[in-house]
């Protein structure tokens, strides 16, 4: 489904700033395969996930989807295969368009449309509040309620809709449970993990907890310095607690870890 074959990335070469985020990433995501994405600050995480959507394009290396070479495609035409989360609420929404009017849009990308026209008609508009109800958040009946107005667990909610909202391959969860409350969080979590069970969808999902990273998904991978240094089917996830990730991951980067959370510098 998703290669990424020798991938590396190097921000503001040949200056002092000079940054290796990403080194010969070779990684195979299977169709409809959910991995965990874990590691330090700086590790290489979001630019993993941006070399995906096309946002980032590496300096060496080939992305795959279905077998086709899409390295050089740009982030547009990504994103009728690729939907992504950000870690910020506010970044995946307009705050001052209504929930409706999000939605309309995110269900008309890739086309020419006016506001007006993506809202369409009366049928369009009760589809979308059909799609909210599926959510479980109770805004259904909310649909012209500004999204600025709501709170960050159902602003992320309804980003993550409009991520799924139309076809598509791969799912891209950029810490997006980073930014909430720990009850926002766990709900948000458990209707990612649902979206993509149920849409079969193959995504990958950065967080900094290792006790996330254990209980979502089929397999982990843990980055440190652009590299990935461990790789974790679910059969051996399994067998292991946050404690043994923790004294895994340590020995892997030369570092005692302490902590679920990893905000190493």
């Amino acid at each position: 489904m998703l290669k990424l074959d020798d991938i590396s990335v190097t921000f503001n070469a040949g200056t002092p700033t000079e940054v290796r985020a990403l080194t010969g990433i070779d990684l195979h995501i299977h169709d409809g395969e959910f991995v965990t994405v874990i590691g330090s600050n700086g590790a290489g995480k979001s630019t993993l996930l941006s070399v995906v959507v096309g946002t980032v394009k590496p300096e060496r290396g080939s992305v795959y989807l279905d077998g086709e070479a899409v390295t050089a495609w740009p982030p547009a035409k990504r994103a009728m295969h690729v939907g992504r989360v950000f870690q910020e609420p506010r970044l995946g929404t307009c705050s001052s368009l209504s929930i409706e009017e999000n939605l309309a849009l995110a269900a008309a990308r890739g086309k020419n449309r006016t506001l007006k026209g993506a809202l369409g008609s009366r049928s369009n508009r009760q589809w979308l509040a059909d799609q909210v109800a599926k959510l479980e958040i109770g805004l259904e009946d909310r649909m012209t309620q500004p999204v600025g107005t709501l709170s960050g667990g159902q602003r992320q909610a309804i980003s993550l809709l409009m991520a799924t909202l139309l076809p598509m391959k791969i799912l891209v969860l950029d810490e997006h449970t980073a930014a909430l409350d720990p009850g926002a969080a766990a709900k948000v979590l458990a209707l990612s993990t649902e979206i993509a069970e149920t849409r079969k969808l193959t995504t990958l999902m950065v967080t900094h907890s290792m006790r996330d990273a254990l209980a979502v998904g089929h397999r982990t991978i843990m980055m440190d310095s652009g590299r990935i240094v461990l790789d974790f089917t679910e059969e051996e996830r399994a067998k292991l607690t946050v404690q043994d990730l923790s004294n895994l991951f340590g020995k892997a980067i030369g570092k005692q870890i302490d902590d679920d959370k990893l905000m190493l510098a």
